[in-house]
């Protein structure tokens, strides 16, 4: 953290470019009281673990599993009630149709290929085959190749890491994994077919029953930063719904709303589904995840 003199703050900050974060990252937005030093790498999650384990950032997104993980083992950051990012799920696990057909439940007994196991993707994956279709996630191998941002953070006994070179995409076509949960990874190949069926469709019915559009990335700053300069938070928040404001209509259309409130049911879902599959190892509260300045933010 630096402040060059009394009215300006200037903080390190790890944020991709997205299309709601564009105007705060070319200067259409900006700020008298805070400057955002967009210094992290190309791909924010590269950023991570940086971030939680040297403190080489004061500010930016962060996955929000990677978020409640921080959380539960005391790392100092707090929690703004604003998404960067989000998108439906159940489109993001597949498998090669051609050794054989497969039904979510066809998994349990099977090796499962997904980055790794607390990624924020594999979290809403695995908690849609569970709480959708019955899928028993202790019945299935989880094989990963990154280890979690958190040093103190241990995956449950039912995760194998291979080496850092392994190709889940590839082992997944020539039938080494049964399935594969890759997101934006998934090979553009006519074999692959989605684990769920009519992915989109069952997205769309989730989404008029539970009102969640499950939550990636949200923005977080240092506790310190929160406590000792609560007018340059809010000022960050205002830049982020102003940035939010000149983003393309289309870009809103898969993002979890700004607030507290409107984010309280998709925020306790990705707690109880990371309690659940063994991510953090007691059950957060939401609100213990903001101080007093960031829950009034958007209030």
């Amino acid at each position: 953290m630096d402040a060059p003199h009394a009215s300006s703050l200037t903080l390190k900050t790890n944020l991709a470019d997205y299309p709601v974060t564009m105007a705060m990252k070319d200067g259409r937005v900006t700020s008298d009281i805070v400057t955002l030093d967009f210094c992290g790498p190309k791909t924010a999650h590269n950023g991570f673990k940086p971030m939680l384990r040297e403190n080489a950032f004061d500010a930016g997104e962060m996955a929000i599993v990677t978020y409640l993980q921080a959380k539960a083992y005391g790392k100092p950051f707090v929690l703004l009630p604003s998404p960067i990012s989000g998108r439906f799920q159940h489109h993001c696990i597949g498998f090669n149709k051609e050794l054989g057909h497969l039904d979510p439940k066809d998994i349990e007994g099977k090796r499962v290929g997904v980055r790794t196991y607390a990624q924020t993707t594999g979290l809403w994956v695995r908690g849609i085959l569970q709480h959708e279709y019955g899928v028993d996630l202790d019945k299935v191998t989880w094989m990963t190749i990154d280890e979690s941002h958190l040093s103190e953070y241990k995956d449950p006994a039912n995760c194998i890491q291979m080496p850092k070179d392994a190709n889940i995409p590839q082992m997944m076509l020539d039938g080494e994994l049964a399935a594969a949960i890759l997101g934006v990874d998934m090979p553009k190949d006519p074999r692959v077919q989605t684990l769920v069926p009519e992915p989109f469709e069952a997205a769309k019915k989730w989404y008029a029953r539970e009102d969640v559009i499950p939550i990636n990335h949200m923005f977080v700053v240092h506790e310190d930063i929160s406590k000792n300069h609560p007018e340059a938070v809010r000022d960050i928040y205002r830049m982020i719904v102003e940035s939010r404001g000149l983003a393309p209509e289309d870009a809103l259309k898969t993002i979890p709303p700004l607030g507290l409130e409107a984010n309280r049911k998709g925020i306790g879902m990705a707690i109880d589904w990371a309690y659940e599959q063994k991510i953090i190892p007691r059950r957060l509260s939401v609100d213990e995840l903001f101080d007093d300045t960031t829950a009034a933010l958007g209030a």
